[in-house]
């Protein structure tokens, strides 16, 4: 059956609506608002700082995230808080890096030299480690930011800054540590892993992150 004008309309509209999608993540200082905003509901004021922004600046990519639909937002006080839309946009970044992976040269040495010369640090999977934390046999470290640890986390992880790590160290139970941040290219928990192996602990990174962990459905926490 032949295609008819209204139908190429249609299809015509559609593609123009999907591109809508494609011009926001076409700047690298909005995929890295959403990648912090995968962490949990965060502040314009934190989310500035998390990225090196200036508070107008942020703003502005905030409204365009927000027009996007990628984002939403409420109001405490004369605060803004952000977040994700729905688990779609975080699937969406996931997506981006997988290509980017797949496709992209420079992402392929980057990712070769800083996390792949790495292997030696042993990735643990999301498999074994839920299969551990149910045996009660390994210590979960997170040193994501306090804030990012109270919006989420994985259940009965211990919170512990990568920046107050070598300081605190005292603070972790004896035992193997399993180490996590956000994500499969977050530098904070490879940085830990080699600190503490480095300081004798037998420590090993997760191979993604927090947004993974719970968009598996796995067990989380929220909270001090």
């Amino acid at each position: 059956m032949p295609h008819t004008e209204s139908d190429i309309d249609a299809g015509a509209l559609l593609y123009e609506q999907f591109a809508r999608i494609g011009k926001v993540l076409g700047n690298a200082k909005r995929i890295e608002l959403l990648h912090m905003l995968g962490q949990g509901e965060r502040s314009v004021e934190s989310l500035a700082a998390a990225c090196g922004l200036g508070l107008t600046t942020a703003s502005a990519h905030l409204q365009v995230l927000r027009q996007a639909r990628l984002v939403e937002t409420r109001r405490e006080g004369v605060k803004v808080f952000y977040r994700l839309a729905d688990d779609t946009v975080y699937r969406l970044l996931l997506a981006l890096q997988d290509a980017g992976r797949a496709r992209l040269v420079e992402v392929q040495q980057i990712a070769r030299d800083y996390f792949d010369a790495r292997h030696r640090l042993q990735p643990v999977g999301r498999d074994e480690l839920r299969d551990r934390v149910h045996r009660g046999d390994v210590v979960v470290l997170d040193v994501r930011p306090p804030e990012e640890f109270r919006a989420g986390h994985i259940a009965g992880a211990i919170s512990i800054p990568a920046d107050e790590l070598s300081a605190r160290l005292n603070e972790l139970p004896l035992g193997d540590i399993v180490a996590y941040c956000r994500g499969p290219y977050c530098v904070l928990a490879t940085q830990a892993v080699d600190m503490l192996r480095k300081r004798g602990r037998h420590a090993r990174r997760l191979e993604d992150g927090f947004p993974e962990w719970r968009l598996a459905g796995l067990a989380v926490e929220s909270g001090a």
